[in-house]
């Protein structure tokens, strides 16, 4: 059944559509936004091996004329050196300012393509195409494109809005297990700090069969919590912060350990040290920290990072891009499906940190 959400923000207004079996009406779908015929295409290698005959054939029935632009899979690809690639493959389909950018893949894919999309010759409209779980229920949707610079992750990106998201669930049922659990660590962040009907929801998914029958649902409501506060704050100077529950400790867990672990695992990591230190220090209801543990461990999670060292932590929280002149704005729970934003000096980040 299809699932429509409309985003709206100042100077953009656009649809995430999601449906069971979508991919099979991309070039229809791509062509209701879209009225000429040049399309570059970026995925990965992965990928590639599995849908690029499949992209040119559905494209080329609305008469686009496509190229696909591959890349390596992994973080290691949100990097300045794969970007300029990007940059070259376009400039020799000669990409013009009225053509189009699809971005076809998780995360990575999508944060690359559209920093791509927004840079290039000053901004190229695009539409994501999300095809982890991860990317369809957050990463996709709100405007946040990035690439990594060695002193961190995220640190060079733009506000750009896709035209549009097109989301098929149904391309999930491919994916390796590890993938469906980085994306579940996200739905927790969701349901922790928004929902709490969906942290029971996420509870009682208990079998695969259960998981794929509700996935149009987690995903809508994923995606509706994420619309409102993107819409409320585009500019994540407000409640959209919000968001970044459990990113301040994973995004340094990813980047102490060369991003060999994967960012759902790590923000996975980081709200439960969050949480038990925000416990302990009696901002949040006792309990807390045990119900997201045993979440965790409900979908084998693994979140156990207790052999890094704290001050490696500490070093790259310091250079987050969510450090204003000396402090930082951590995000905590009151409890289950209500959190807050609270700015400390990071000079006192230590009690919130220890893992």
């Amino acid at each position: 059944m299809i699932k429509t959400l409309n985003v709206n923000v100042p100077g953009n207004n656009y649809n995430i559509v999601i449906e069971k079996g979508l991919l099979k009406n991309l070039g229809s779908e791509i062509r209701k936004v879209y009225d000429k015929t040049k399309i570059a295409v970026i995925t990965d290698s992965n990928l590639y091996g599995i849908y690029g005959n499949n992209l040119y054939e559905l494209l080329s029935r609305e008469n686009f004329n496509s190229q696909i632009i591959v890349i390596k899979p992994g973080e290691v690809s949100k990097s300045l050196n794969t970007l300029e690639y990007v940059y070259s493959k376009l400039a020799s389909f000669n990409i013009t300012r009225s053509d189009l950018i699809v971005a076809f893949g998780g995360g990575v894919v999508g944060d690359l393509a559209g920093f791509a999309a927004s840079t290039y010759l000053r901004g190229i409209n695009f539409i994501q195409v999300p095809t982890s779980l991860l990317s369809q229920i957050d990463s996709s949707v709100g405007g946040k494109t990035a690439i990594n610079l060695k002193e961190g992750k995220n640190l060079a990106g733009t506000f750009y809005h896709p035209l549009k998201v097109l989301t098929d669930p149904d391309i999930l049922i491919s994916l390796p297990e590890k993938y469906m659990m980085d994306g579940l660590g996200e739905a927790i962040k969701y349901a922790c700090i928004k929902d709490e009907s969906l942290f029971s929801m996420l509870m009682s998914l208990n079998t695969k069969k259960k998981m794929f029958n509700n996935i149009e649902r987690l995903i809508y409501k994923c995606c509706s919590i994420k619309k409102d506060l993107v819409e409320t704050d585009e500019k994540d100077k407000g409640q959209r912060m919000l968001l970044n529950f459990g990113h301040t400790i994973g995004h340094a867990i990813e980047k102490c350990t060369d991003f060999r672990v994967s960012h759902g695992r790590a923000v996975s990591a980081g709200m439960l040290y969050i949480v038990k230190n925000s416990e302990k220090l009696k901002i949040t209801e006792p309990g807390t920290y045990e119900k997201i543990k045993n979440l965790l461990d409900f979908f084998n999670i693994n979140y156990n990072f207790s052999d890094l060292n704290i001050n490696d932590i500490k070093k790259y929280i310091v250079l987050d891009k969510k450090n204003l002149s000396g402090e930082i704005n951590l995000i905590l729970l009151r409890k289950i499906g209500n959190a807050f934003i609270k700015k400390i000096p990071i000079c006192e980040i230590d009690e919130y940190i220890s893992i």
